[in-house]
């Protein structure tokens, strides 16, 4: 189960904001529930400007703009070969595509270049050496090259010059360049840092034709929109700019490679930030993880509708490799954790393959924090060298726990939420063993993962045209998310399955309302729930049109039964796994964890004789007043053992054994040393 937070925003602040902002009590409840309290800061969220004024900040506010538009300018002017030097993810791709396109159109003497994947990231020796003999004689890199300090040395030593345009956090030293343009420099006055290496080089390109954004848009918002929704920087401010007039531009693209890789990817019309995330932005992505990502350039270049064509198939048929070997690497590390539950009940997960590709194992890390709340860090080997991925849950920072083991590391970086790194083989097991320390010394609770909702949501507001008005928000995306809302105590009527039992459409009651909620992913024959039960649930509504009538639909995000106390269930669920870990408990709460022969019979009962249930369906059924979670699910391992049940830890799911021969409870050794315990 995860943790829900719930905004409580204040009824009088809203009411005063929807009426000064012409905004709806909701959409205004929802901003004030994201501490947009103010007039002023929802102008500002909204990226609010006077008429005649330009939405987008002046490009030359960024520190070093002038000097990079100004020395690239002079290298056209004179015919210079310039390259635009990107990086293989889809931030790094689109603005290689849309700067060496400008450049172009320019008449520029321009080549581009992106690395391999198996050449690390950013600039690189071997290739900054093979551009100096090919007659390069500037580098302009795009989303890469704030920390390329030794390689920026080298291209002067190698009589070129350099440009760096980049939006990774700089070091305490930049790069030798004849302009390094980067809105977290400390030195810069640009009132928006958050851009995505793409909307820098958006700016760039306005700069370049004298501050004015027009061209630059029309042009280029299309692709700049994708990589600021694919590079997952806040959706607020400029960004939020950028991908709103994006998205318009998108709909009637004038880039036929853009047109083929939605064409491919069947992507829903008309296309928002969601649909980009999910069909356009992982299958450029791919490219740079299974192939080459200057096919994914070659894409957006081309002027041939037939080559687009096949440059977007290869896209499509390189994310299906991409999906293929996560689900090959998920698969191998499930079949691990069953043999090997132990994996599963540390406080971070550190797992460990060979052969597997290093371009998914960040996913397969998201994945398994979905499915197991805490943090996981994944390692593929290399030769002698394994290099990893991690991804984190709230309250745990990846990048504070990889400075922790820096000595141990020969390379990483990232931030509080993901992160990479690199480390010798030999060095796995004691890297491991730093991680559970510095979980177990910067976390007083096991960290769990944390669904944000926006407010509880009564019946009377899920109108249409109260979902309608939330559209203002729109773009969604990282620190602008879909609003989401708390429904209680809302009755299961029906549970039908669609696409063959793939997926489930409820019918619910909410208050005197009828509503349909839909759960993509969810197989019918594995819901937990039965007609007339009560639950709470968070979603986004969304509008539904069907014969001329609007009405309002459910997408479930999470769900649970009605009437479980969250502090007592985590406080039970971090006993029970410092009980896995064999960390010391108190005695008087050790206890009170030990089931009697009675809570025994109570548990097992509650277990449905056919079918699978998850542990947490099952436990709604009992009084967590008497069985909490932590003596339910010591219940549960010792029916394990005696062979009552099958339990699915990769699921946690209990399915009862229709074969169980009739078993005396003495015959489980762990339930004879709890007893032993209970006297002591």
């Amino acid at each position: 189960m995860k943790k829900w937070s719930v905004g409580k925003p204040d009824i009088k602040l809203s009411a005063e904001l929807a009426a000064k902002g012409g905004l709806s009590q909701l959409c205004a409840s929802v901003l004030v529930s994201r501490g947009i309290d103010t007039l002023e800061k929802a102008q500002d969220f909204f990226n609010y400007r006077d008429d005649d004024e330009q939405p987008l900040s002046d490009p030359f506010l960024v520190r070093d703009m002038a000097e990079a538009a100004d020395t690239i300018s002079e290298a056209v002017d004179s015919g210079k070969l310039i390259c635009v030097y990107g990086d293989y993810d889809c931030d790094g791709i689109t603005s290689t595509a849309i700067l060496y396109s400008y450049l172009e159109c320019l008449g520029a003497n321009v080549v581009y270049h992106i690395n391999m994947r198996s050449d690390g990231y950013g600039l690189c020796e071997s290739a900054v050496r093979k551009l100096a003999d090919d007659g390069v004689e500037l580098i302009v890199t795009v989303d890469n090259g704030i920390s390329a300090i030794k390689e920026a040395e080298l291209i002067y030593e190698l009589g070129m010059k350099l440009v760096v345009t980049d939006h990774h956090q700089p070091g305490d030293e930049l790069p030798m360049a004849e302009a390094v343009v980067n809105p977290h420099r400390q030195d810069c006055t640009s009132p928006f840092k958050d851009l995505c290496g793409c909307g820098v080089a958006l700016k760039l390109i306005a700069a370049m034709d004298g501050g004015d954004y027009s061209a630059a848009v029309e042009q280029f918002s299309d692709l700049a929109a994708i990589a600021t929704i694919a590079d997952i920087v806040p959706l607020v401010g400029e960004n939020r700019e950028i991908v709103r007039q994006g998205l318009h531009y998108l709909e009637n693209t004038e880039n036929l490679g853009m047109q083929a890789l939605l064409d491919c990817a069947k992507a829903k019309r008309p296309i928002n930030s969601t649909s980009a995330a999910f069909t356009i932005s992982p299958r450029i992505n791919a490219s740079g993880r299974f192939g080459s990502a200057e096919d994914a350039v070659k894409l957006f270049l081309t002027d041939d509708p037939d080559e687009a064509q096949n440059y977007a198939q290869l896209l499509d048929r390189l994310n299906t490799e991409r999906k293929e070997a996560e689900a090959a690497i998920t698969d191998e590390i499930y079949s691990r954790i069953k043999k090997d539950p132990a994996i599963v009940h540390k406080r971070v997960l550190v797992i460990y393959g060979e052969g597997w590709h290093h371009g998914v194992i960040g996913i397969v890390a998201a994945r398994l924090v979905e499915r197991f709340g805490k943090p996981v860090f994944i390692l593929s080997d290399e030769g002698n060298e394994a290099r990893g991925s991690a991804r984190s849950v709230e309250g745990f920072s990846i990048f504070g726990a990889l400075s922790h083991c820096s000595d141990l590391l020969t390379k990483f970086g990232g931030h509080t939420g993901a992160g990479g790194f690199s480390l010798s083989i030999d060095k796995i097991p004691e890297f491991d063993e730093a991680l559970q320390d510095y979980a177990k010394q910067t976390c007083e609770h096991f960290p769990v993962n944390t669904i944000h909702a926006d407010k509880v949501i009564l019946p009377a507001e899920l109108t249409p045209d109260n979902i309608k008005s939330l559209s203002v928000l729109e773009p969604y995306g990282e620190a602008n998310k879909q609003p989401v809302f708390l429904m209680q105590q809302v009755r299961l009527l029906e549970a039908v399955p669609l696409s063959q039992g793939l997926h489930t459409k409820l019918k619910l009651s909410y208050g005197n309302n009828g509503f349909f909620g839909l759960m993509f992913g969810q197989k019918t024959v594995d819901f937990p729930y039965k007609q007339g039960d009560l639950l709470d649930m968070l979603v986004c509504p969304e509008l539904n049109t069907y014969n001329g009538q609007t009405s309002v639909n459910l997408r479930i995000y999470d769900l649970r039964a009605s009437g479980i106390s969250q502090p007592r269930y985590f406080n039970a669920k971090e006993a029970y796994e410092k009980y896995k870990l064999g960390e010391t408990i108190e005695n008087a709460l050790m206890q009170r964890m030990i089931p009697v022969r009675e809570e025994l019979a109570a548990v097992y009962k509650a277990i449905p004789r056919t079918g699978s249930y998850s542990c947490d369906n099952i436990f709604s059924k009992l009084d967590s007043n008497v069985i909490p979670y932590c003596k339910f699910r010591i219940a549960i391992d010792i029916f394990e053992e005696l062979n009552f049940i099958k339990y699915d830890i990769c699921s946690d799911t209990v399915e009862s054994n229709p074969e169980v021969q009739k078993t005396p409870l003495e015959q489980s050794e762990l339930y004879r040393t709890l007893l032993e315990m209970k006297t002591v």
